[in-house]
């Protein structure tokens, strides 16, 4: 039989994982990648510690993400987090848990992985082709701008993995919905992710510590209430514990048109013991000196305190404390999504069938951040998009092994 030519589209982690599924099934696999290199954000969310997974529990892990958490459960029981470190083991690139549960290589950087990787693909037989622009369909097949000028491509199936619309700059930048929804596919708006949020700062307080770390806080939103740290930014709130709570709050933000980040800038004591120790202090002292003696706030709580309550210098102990137990920090809006890590929106998995094909378009696959699913930092975007990446090609193999009559896909409607 003739071998199948497959069109990967898209270089990023969910397209070189199917590429590696597929060619190991002996088919004719081309990755077309629209950067000069593969795996640009991939590489550049690696360039201070790839953080490839996540070494909690794997039923708890299983449910970070949201309302898709049951649709992509059979993809992420097939490259579980164990797995998918025996599988980065096998690229040389061993692995370690962090402190926080988070799973990163022995080498901390993503490129040692993705060399191994491409290495391997070649020597498995794929081939990488980039500066190859997907642009659509034609009744020929598939478009893509090239150097050399337009190119058609027809193959016998193809995996859209085009990434969503952060970080466009690197390749994601969402061209693709056009022409999905031209063909009857439905996309929802992509929307920030794992983003920063403008605050309305005071310039005074701005100019103080834009850039300053807010250390040892607890935060609640929507979301639950977790600890950790985050950073004070010129335009507002941006950092891993913001990141937790940016779902909760972007979509607060959209459903009300206000929302807050509740904040316990004393996370170690309670609100009596606040109120009893701050009662202590003399009165005739600065406030930040009973801000620190009183309930151990360093600079920029105390000013962060002041900046939400400005009345709090003159607040009796009890009220005051339960400021510092619960301070509501007003968010204004997420900041863009070209800043985003993640976005959220994308393909809807209605649209897809349990292969990862468009029900609308045979032949058609998809995976990774095109879809509309999200997740907290952590390990869980990167593992989704390779589970995902696998399960298409799975779905792939076991649609031409259907022995569908006619060799390449249909692109008309």
């Amino acid at each position: 039989m003739r071998r199948k030519e497959i069109a990967i589209i898209g270089g990023g982690p969910a397209g070189l994982m199917a590429a590696e599924v597929l060619t190991r099934a002996g088919h004719s696999v081309t990755i077309y990648e629209a950067m000069p290199t593969a795996a640009r954000k991939f590489l550049l969310a690696g360039k201070s510690g790839l953080n490839i997974t996540h070494a909690e529990d794997y039923a708890v892990f299983a449910t970070r993400f949201g309302a898709a958490s049951d649709r992509l459960r059979p993809a992420l029981d097939a490259l579980t987090p164990d797995a998918l470190r025996a599988w980065a083991a096998g690229l040389g690139s061993e692995t370690f848990v962090g402190s926080s549960g988070r799973v990163f290589p022995t080498a901390m950087k993503a490129s040692p992985l993705l060399r191994a990787w491409l290495r391997r693909l070649e020597a498995e037989g794929a081939r990488l082709n980039t500066r190859h622009r997907w642009s659509g369909f034609t009744e020929d097949g598939h478009v893509f701008d090239t150097p050399a000028g337009r190119k058609i491509v027809r193959c016998d199936a193809a995996l859209l993995a085009l990434g969503g619309a952060s970080w466009p700059r690197l390749g994601s930048d969402a061209a693709w919905v056009t022409w999905l929804r031209g063909k009857g596919v439905e996309v929802n708006d992509f929307r920030p992710a794992n983003c920063g949020f403008d605050v309305a700062w005071s310039e005074a307080f701005r100019e103080r510590f834009q850039g300053e770390p807010l250390k040892a806080v607890t935060a609640s939103s929507d979301a639950g209430t977790f600890p950790g740290e985050f950073v004070i930014s010129r335009n507002g709130i941006e950092g891993s514990l913001v990141y937790a709570h940016a779902a909760s709050l972007r979509d607060r933000l959209q459903r009300d048109g206000k929302a807050a980040l509740t904040l316990d800038l004393a996370p170690g004591r309670t609100a009596e013991r606040l109120a009893r120790d701050l009662a202590r202090q003399d009165r005739k002292a600065s406030f930040s000196n009973r801000l620190r003696k009183g309930a151990g706030l360093d600079p920029i709580k105390a000013a962060l305190l002041r900046e939400i309550r400005p009345d709090a210098a003159t607040t009796d102990p009890e009220r005051l404390a339960g400021h510092i137990k619960a301070l509501p920090l007003p968010v204004l809006r997420p900041r863009p999504i070209a800043e985003a890590i993640s976005s959220a929106g994308g393909v809807r998995l209605s649209e897809i069938d349990e292969g990862y094909m468009l029900e609308q378009l045979p032949g058609l696959f998809v995976a990774g951040e095109m879809l509309d699913w999200e997740a907290p930092t952590g390990g869980y975007l990167l593992t989704a998009c390779l589970a995902t990446g696998r399960a298409a090609a799975r779905g792939i193999e076991a649609w031409l092994a259907a022995d569908r009559p006619g060799s390449e896909i249909p692109l008309s409607p």
